[in-house]
């Protein structure tokens, strides 16, 4: 990689992988085939970013608000999250992926959550690349947590600026990202 590269390619990117369901309905197909296929294209992404020079990539993949879909969809995109990550753990490690899920913990089914804190876990001391994963997360659900933290801690109101909430938020250690894409090009964040 030249040097001119070096400072062109963005070191963290964040993708809002949406319009699955706009997709499959366009192709005629069931929302959660869309759903499969917008997996299938972020695995190429994790790839291809990591081979142009991208350190960082966040998929946001499941926000706060996602919750209100209907049951039976959640259930299934759970259950798809779960059959991806376990295809895809082995070719993680091997490419020295550091693996990172940042969100809620505490309303994801447990085989899900287990499976994500093992990823988390076993690929802790990865260099090569950080692939944060956001489900379950919101930026304000994230601030209301970090908050939280702080408060059980026992700290006082004077005492807390922007470095101590950046030391209890989800992103804490991450640099800020360069370039945000929301894949269905609208102009918003989620959560």
């Amino acid at each position: 990689m030249t040097e001119a590269h070096k400072k062109v390619v963005p070191q963290h990117v964040v993708i809002i992988p949406d319009g699955n369901r706009r997709w499959a309905q366009k192709h005629g197909l069931e929302p959660i085939e869309g759903h499969k296929k917008g997996l299938e294209v972020a695995f190429n992404i994790v790839k291809a970013s990591k081979n142009i020079g991208v350190k960082v990539l966040t998929l946001w993949s499941f926000s706060t608000e996602n919750w209100k879909r209907p049951s039976q969809e959640v259930k299934y995109l759970m259950h798809i999250y779960r059959i991806f990550f376990k295809k895809h753990v082995k070719e993680l490690i091997k490419e020295g992926v550091r693996f990172k899920w940042l969100g809620r913990r505490d309303r994801v089914p447990q085989s899900l959550k287990k499976l994500l804190l093992a990823i988390e876990k076993q690929t802790a001391k990865n260099k090569n690349y950080i692939l944060n994963i956001c489900l379950d997360y919101g930026g304000r659900d994230e601030l209301v947590r970090a908050f939280r933290k702080i408060v059980r801690r026992g700290v006082k109101s004077s005492q807390i600026d922007e470095d101590l909430i950046s030391k209890n938020l989800d992103t804490a250690g991450l640099p800020e990202p360069d370039l945000l894409i929301r894949t269905s090009g609208e102009k918003r964040t989620s959560g």
